[in-house]
């Protein structure tokens, strides 16, 4: 896998508390599997320095066919994409 972008924001729509749809660097994005909750993660951040993070492993597929494994999280304010990749 190829690491795409880290640490980008986006935008999440949820339904039951699990992502479906996503708007990331400037595309709609459609959850195509099904999401992977991450709990105590050995990631860090600027963000959240010296703890866990709490977030989702989801395929996503843009409109044009494209399709990531996305790695987010949710900080105190919004979401953010730690990982993408190919």
């Amino acid at each position: 896998m190829t690491n795409v972008e880290v640490e980008h924001e986006a935008t999440i729509w949820a339904t039951d508390d699990i992502p479906t749809r996503m708007f990331y660097a400037g595309r709609r994005w459609r959850v195509t599997d099904t999401p992977t909750r991450l709990r105590d993660s050995i990631w860090s951040s600027p963000l959240t320095p010296g703890r866990g993070l709490y977030g989702w492993r989801f395929q996503a597929t843009d409109e044009a066919g494209e399709s990531l494994v996305f790695d987010v999280y949710k900080s105190a304010t919004d979401w953010h994409v730690h990982h993408a990749y190919r």
